[in-house]
């Protein structure tokens, strides 16, 4: 209205500078798409920025010749053509940019996440070592039993074969993205220490007390047993007389609670210390899958040895 042109004139020079814009926008990101310079290389997206202004600006130029001829919106083009070049390549390095910092940002984010996945598998990775670990320990002292049996007592090795069978049945299954319910657990740790009992006779008694809203809640599997084969090698190996070892289970303000408790005498025991890896494969896995190094307690008051696992309930 100002320099005397028509609203349909106006319209029409506004819809072919945006549309050009538009264009020579699509084709940064294809340029980007295809050839992504290092960072030090500077003038280049610079050049870009500015062959496409000045490419999209003739191009404006004879379009516009061709749809106007010699009008005042020729002449207004004439006359703005720096006024064009500036906003056009103001923002196809404005566009660019962006691109670039969301390329960043993707470039970034498949990062972290390989990074993740990379730290994921190297703790599943640990998680499955310490459980391997953990079971041949266990076979190997349920083996010599057996074979310690078999001439003297070879029912007592067929019941022990049979129970062990049925306890590795149930963890070939079980991995450490499974939860399971306590339950299940106990009824695991039951055929464990069934198999205990065949080894050491009346001299092992179990004790095992759980709440009613404990049952239902999640653990990691496997987790008890190195606990109680804790329990039972300082409450057993040090001692001739019959041992009783304690369970107990209860929930508390989003916890499963579980306590361990086995007679201890500590200047016995302390000879005969083993390597402690039950305690510590344990605490080990509770740090890879939590995160916290406070989930596991021991104490040892007098002559009892206690130990605590709390186990955080997901959501």
């Amino acid at each position: 209205m100002y320099f005397g042109i028509d609203a349909h004139t106006a319209w029409t020079d506004s819809l072919l500078n945006n549309a050009l814009l538009a264009f020579a926008c699509f084709d940064i990101t294809l340029i980007l798409r295809y050839h992504r310079s290092s960072g030090k290389s500077w003038y280049m997206p610079l050049l870009w920025c500015v062959g496409l202004a000045t490419a999209s600006l003739v191009a404006i130029h004879y379009i516009a010749g061709y749809l106007y001829g010699n009008t005042p919106a020729d002449a207004l083009f004439e006359h703005t053509v720096p006024l064009r070049f500036a906003f056009f390549f103001v923002v196809i390095g404005a566009f660019m940019l962006l691109d670039r910092l969301l390329h960043y940002q993707r470039a970034q984010d498949e990062s972290n996440e390989r990074r993740l996945n990379l730290e994921k598998l190297g703790k599943e990775a640990e998680l499955s070592s310490l459980r391997q670990q953990l079971q041949p320990h266990f076979l190997f002292n349920t083996l010599n039993s057996v074979s310690s049996l078999i001439s003297i007592q070879p029912e007592e090795a067929r019941s022990m074969i049979h129970k062990l069978s049925d306890f590795l049945r149930g963890t070939v299954k079980k991995n450490d993205g499974q939860f399971v319910d306590l339950a299940s657990e106990l009824n695991q740790l039951n055929l464990y220490l069934d198999i205990e009992k065949v080894r050491f006779g009346h001299r092992l008694n179990t004790e095992a007390e759980q709440d009613e809203a404990a049952l239902p809640m999640m653990l990691p599997p496997l987790l008890l047993q190195p606990l109680v084969e804790n329990a039972i090698k300082f409450g057993l190996y040090d001692t001739v007389g019959t041992v009783t070892i304690r369970i107990t289970a209860r929930a508390e303000k989003g916890y499963l609670v579980i306590t361990i408790r086995n007679p201890f005498d500590a200047e016995t025991a302390r000879p005969r210390q083993g390597t402690g890896f039950g305690l510590t494969s344990v605490q080990r896995r509770l740090y890879l899958l939590f995160a916290r190094n406070d989930l596991l307690q021991t104490r040892a008051d007098k002559d009892t040895f206690t130990v605590t696992v709390k186990i955080p309930q997901r959501p």
